[in-house]
């Protein structure tokens, strides 16, 4: 049996560690932190909302059973997808064997363009 991808970044140690360094790029970024630190006051327990998405998303253990539905609030245009998606590549890129990466940017990326078309009706930009 192979092993999901959330095991072969290392469970959730592995994810944990990706999203606490991914996330203090975002809230230091010129276009995405004054979004993220405007709303999110309390970030170990956002960080634990969204590693339990993440874990869900990977094959990983998870009680994650929130949508989508609160970022359709937010004041994001594509422009914000773009910027969140090649943040994400790179520390993906940077912290993680190739074909992992690979797999995880092209989830985020599917994950993405599912959200822009509840937000926005198209697909959204492509990045990589």
């Amino acid at each position: 049996m192979s092993q999901s991808l959330y095991e072969r970044i290392g469970g959730h140690e592995g994810l944990a560690e990706l999203l606490r360094q991914f996330y203090a790029d975002v809230r230091q970024h010129h276009v995405l932190g004054p979004i993220f630190n405007e709303r999110i006051h309390d970030w170990p327990a956002h960080l634990a909302i969204i590693e339990d998405f993440w874990a869900r998303q990977t094959g990983g253990p998870s009680t994650y059973g929130g949508g989508m539905g609160k970022h359709l609030s937010l004041p994001l245009t594509p422009e914000h997808f773009g910027h969140w998606l090649g943040l994400w590549e790179f520390k993906c890129r940077q912290r993680l064997p190739a074909a992992e990466a690979a797999e995880l940017v092209a989830l985020a990326h599917q994950i993405a363009a599912q959200l822009q078309r509840m937000m926005f009706g198209g697909g959204g930009p492509k990045i990589g």
